[in-house]
């Protein structure tokens, strides 16, 4: 077993391992679940006792305003008081929806988090983030509100989709760009039964808990954490879901890192094209940047009028700035030919 923690601003422990043991928080406690993962939540509620649970469809519609006024409501009516402790087992998604839940409920409750995919536990579950998303946009609801602890039993992820598992490790090697570390980045060997998984998932983990620690509510430095995902929200918000988290954050590096080439940084393009060789995904629909104008032109990480970029100058070395429309529009077309190109070569005929 790992065993990590977070020191700053709100100490908290981080474990990762199989067969952990879970803490019994005292006083009153309920479970919110992911219906994918609905056998080891209810092992979870008979381990620990806990009396009410509620069980909601994973994914981002669950991080909707609609989700979350369910949630309120079931704990209402349980008359759950303030001393609660919720229990979120589940994905990246259900891991915001039930922090915001906690964070909010009764003006703030206690909640541990029980990550069950590779997403949930390299990312949404690290870093005090909780949050929801608006028609208009991804994540632009939320509150910064700690976990009472992370336990990320590792058999949950023999129980994804391997395309599923897969995706959450664009996350880790996004990991990798940030912290110049070339064994995040190295994803090819990784599967639920390597031997090597507990070890690199950790790994993976330490560089958001440093980020995390040196800014813990995105002044600055923590901003390196959105690497890829302005084109990434971008995407998921225009083509209303229909690309993943995962996918749509690996086709964000992509353009990152050409605009890095752009700027006269190194050139991590071949590294990012061969993420997305090994994660093989179906090709986006067309869009043209106009499509995604109005998404990106509400992305929190605006400052006055102007979007910053997370730009990859080279394995662990990035700026944060503005760029000039002409050169992300150029960029951009550079993209979708970069990816028509990948999507020839992976028909082509052996």
């Amino acid at each position: 077993m790992q065993k990590l923690e977070i020191k700053h601003p709100v100490p908290y422990p981080i474990h990762l391992g199989f067969a952990l043991e879970l803490p019994q928080a005292p006083g009153p406690r309920a479970l919110l679940y992911d219906l994918a993962v609905q056998d080891y939540a209810q092992q979870v509620a008979a381990r620990l006792e806990i009396p009410f649970s509620l069980g909601l469809p994973g994914g981002e519609e669950a991080k909707s305003l609609h989700s979350y006024s369910r949630v309120l409501s079931w704990l209402a009516q349980q008359a759950l008081p303030r001393n609660t402790t919720l229990y979120v087992v589940g994905g990246g998604c259900l891991t915001d929806l039930g922090g915001f839940v906690a964070a909010t409920y009764l003006r703030g409750i206690r909640y541990i988090s029980l990550p069950t995919t590779t997403l949930a536990m390299v990312d949404a579950s690290v870093g005090n983030k909780t949050g929801l998303n608006l028609p208009e946009g991804k994540n632009l609801v939320g509150a910064f509100h700690a976990p009472a602890g992370v336990y990320a039993e590792l058999s949950t992820l023999r129980t994804l989709p391997p395309q599923t598992f897969k995706e959450g490790l664009v996350e880790a090697f996004k990991h990798g760009l940030i912290a110049g570390d070339e064994l995040l980045v190295d994803v090819a060997p990784i599967s639920p039964d390597w031997e090597g998984l507990e070890p690199y998932l950790a790994r993976a983990v330490m560089v958001k808990v440093r980020v995390v620690e040196a800014d813990p509510t995105e002044q600055n430095e923590r901003r390196k954490l959105n690497l890829g995902h302005t084109l990434g929200h971008a995407l998921e918000g225009a083509t209303h879901g229909a690309i993943s988290h995962g996918v749509a954050v690996a086709y964000g590096l992509l353009y990152a890192a050409l605009l890095g080439r752009a700027h006269g940084g190194a050139d991590l393009v071949p590294t990012v094209l061969k993420l997305l060789q090994w994660l093989s995904p179906a090709p986006p629909p067309g869009l043209s940047w106009e499509d995604l104008t109005p998404f990106l032109s509400r992305d929190k990480k605006k400052v006055s009028q102007a979007l910053h970029w997370v730009i990859p100058m080279g394995m662990g070395r990035l700026e944060i700035r503005p760029v000039p429309e002409e050169v992300l529009v150029g960029c951009y077309q550079e993209f979708l030919e970069l990816l028509a190109s990948l999507e020839r070569s992976a028909t082509k005929p052996l």
